[in-house]
């Protein structure tokens, strides 16, 4: 097998809301931490072809199912939260009513369970793609003193969920056996050769950095995955000789705060995209079609 190799895509050359506008409904912004859209874009488009099945068992407001199917994609999301996932069919319904060709199916149950979940794709998927949460919340959308003009910084959609038994809410160690138990499923889900992509970037705990790719990178292995690839996809934007800053306020003020001390950190400015394949083998027999399927599925509506 090939050493894995290091690349840096250039993702984030429009914030997060201009790649979103008109392609998701605008309740999707309540969600603390979606997925970049041109992250699941280029990896659905590098890594799968036309009418080939994606899987994000996490799927939150359903991004790598919107832009699997605006790429000719089919997919499948699993998500805990059933306001999320209410949301991500919204928004594949909105693809759809664009145009695009794929087709989008969602399941509101625990990816811990994914393989009871979507049976029928087992040994069908060619991508898996997903990310962990980071946390029970994020920084959300705030309004600051310089927003407002008046004292203190108003925060809101910076929760994922009120549910103690949702992933985000565990520390760490559960957090990564759980993870590790869905990437342990979607190997039963993947074909033989598919590809796992996984987005994460390291956070901050009382200023002391979690290496959480190095931790995923390691449960991925453990799940039987071949590790082949490591990208760098930014988060900032690149212009004419100079980096076009997306921290959001409460990064770059953590950062002002640590240096007032004398550490000097950083705003994380890219996210890791860790490229796994399932080992390859005999391939799987004929099945009926994904859109057969999804007629028969348990799909929201």
């Amino acid at each position: 097998m090939a050493e894995p190799t290091t690349s840096v895509w250039a993702t984030g050359q429009q914030p997060s809301r201009i790649q979103r506008r008109g392609r998701y409904v605008p309740e999707s912004m309540r969600h603390p931490g979606k997925m970049l859209p041109a992250i699941a874009a280029r990896v659905i488009a590098s890594y799968t072809r036309a009418g080939e099945l994606v899987v994000d068992p996490m799927c939150g407001i359903g991004t790598t199912l919107v832009e699997a199917a605006h790429l000719g994609r089919h997919a499948a999301g699993v998500e805990y939260e059933e306001m999320w996932a209410r949301l991500a069919v919204a928004n594949v319904g909105l693809a759809r009513k664009q145009g695009a060709s794929g087709f989008g199916r969602v399941v509101a149950g625990d990816a811990r369970n994914i393989t009871r979940l979507l049976p029928d794709l087992a040994g069908r998927v060619t991508l898996v793609l997903t990310s962990p949460p980071y946390g029970a919340h994020t920084h959300g959308h705030i309004r600051s003193t310089r927003d407002t003009g008046e004292a203190g910084v108003r925060k809101w959609n910076q929760h994922y969920s009120a549910d103690r038994g949702n992933l985000a809410h565990q520390q760490l160690p559960a957090l990564l056996e759980g993870f590790g138990r869905i990437l342990a499923g979607c190997m039963e889900l993947l074909r033989p050769g598919g590809v796992a992509a996984i987005t994460v970037r390291p956070y901050r705990v009382h200023g002391e950095l979690v290496d959480l790719p190095g931790h995923v990178h390691q449960v991925a292995e453990e799940a039987g995955l071949l590790f082949v690839d490591r990208i760098v996809c930014l988060l900032c934007g690149l212009g004419e000789g100079h980096l076009l800053n997306r921290a959001s306020f409460f990064q770059l003020h953590e950062a002002r705060k640590a240096w007032a001390r004398g550490l000097p950190i950083h705003a994380v400015a890219h996210e890791d995209l860790l490229v796994f394949r399932k080992p390859a083998a005999p391939p799987p027999k004929p099945s009926p079609s994904f859109r057969h399927d999804l007629r028969e599925g348990r799909e929201l509506e």
